[in-house]
């Protein structure tokens, strides 16, 4: 799933090529994965998208008022928002108009240049949804600092307070929004902290160390345009070039870049997680999932193991010979 750095690449492509626009009409296929449909066709057309912003994981159009209705400060009227999450395999991106709708595309909204917005998505985990100015609230308020404007102090307020483990609280939107598996994983690896160490047991100097971590990694993320682990691409169709620099998620088996220790994995807070051993030390009693290589062999031994128990058990007894002198 798209984290902060893939969102926010998506983001500033759109910036550069829908702000301002007026949209015209909405063209719907598919409508599962949207909260309204008849909302977004009623109350879309005739809004100017004023802003693209991105919320944790999920980016927001923030639309006029309607057209004729500028003055409108509550209301139908009134200006409003659609929220767009891209789910699994969502694409959100502006295309000619005269272009033939790609495979899997379920909405389509044509803007006053001659172009149209076009969301694409296979597996349909997305979502959409028309918000007005009095829903937009509630739908925003559960959601934690985001993780690029949260200061230092704030961070360890929020992490060193709960007896979660550290990966959990990364992962939780309610304490951090936008922040997902991948760059939870090269946080904790670049701050040298367990993913399984509980949020109240880090220290203070800890904390700061895996804030700047985070928000160093992130940043640099956005610059090269996320990770494309599996289909994501930007705007403009290109993949990201993050992935290259992963030094934790998904190196299972291959050696730490830092002591060259093997990087192992383990479930913390239902998800894989990727880690050295070495460098981020471990609670108590705490076990990791072994590699691919290192299963293979074990069981590979045990079933040698089981063949000569076997082997052993049905081997006819040799008869023994008295020795008492006749």
């Amino acid at each position: 799933m798209p984290e902060l750095p893939e969102v926010e690449t998506v983001a500033r492509g759109l910036r550069l090529t829908v702000l301002g626009r007026r949209i015209l009409s909405v063209a719907l296929r598919k409508t599962d994965f949207i909260d309204d449909p008849a909302l977004i066709e009623r109350y879309l057309p005739g809004r100017r998208i004023e802003a693209v912003e991105r919320y944790g994981k999920f980016m927001l159009l923030r639309l006029s008022a309607a057209q004729g209705q500028e003055n409108s400060a509550t209301g139908d009227n009134a200006p409003a928002a659609l929220l767009v999450h891209l789910g699994m395999t969502g694409h959100i991106a502006s295309t000619a108009a005269a272009e033939p709708w790609e495979k899997h595309t379920h909405a389509g909204f044509a803007l006053d240049d001659g172009r149209e917005l076009r969301y694409t998505d296979a597996r349909r985990f997305g979502r959409l949804a028309y918000l007005s100015a009095e829903l937009l609230p509630a739908e925003l308020a559960p959601f934690g600092a985001d993780p690029l404007e949260v200061t230092a102090a704030e961070f360890a307020t929020r992490i060193r307070s709960r007896h979660s483990r550290i990966k959990a609280l990364l992962l939780d939107q309610t304490v951090l929004r936008g922040v997902g598996n991948i760059y939870a994983d090269e946080s904790l690896w670049r701050a040298k902290i367990h993913p399984a160490k509980l949020g109240a047991s880090v220290s203070k100097q800890q904390a700061a160390v895996l804030h700047r971590a985070l928000q160093d990694i992130l940043k640099k993320a956005i610059v090269m345009r996320g990770s494309s682990i599996a289909n994501f691409v930007d705007g403009e169709g290109q993949p990201g070039e993050y992935q290259q620099h992963h030094r934790a998620y998904g190196r299972e088996g291959k050696k730490c870049y830092r002591c060259g220790t093997i990087i192992r994995r383990a479930i913390v807070a239902g998800r894989s997680s990727f880690f050295c051993p070495k460098c981020q030390i471990g609670p108590r009693g705490f076990l990791a999932i072994s590699s691919t290589s290192q299963k293979s062999e074990r069981q590979s031994a045990d079933r040698g193991r089981r063949k000569n128990a076997k082997s052993s058990k049905n081997r006819p007894r040799r008869a023994t010979r008295s020795r008492r002198k006749k």
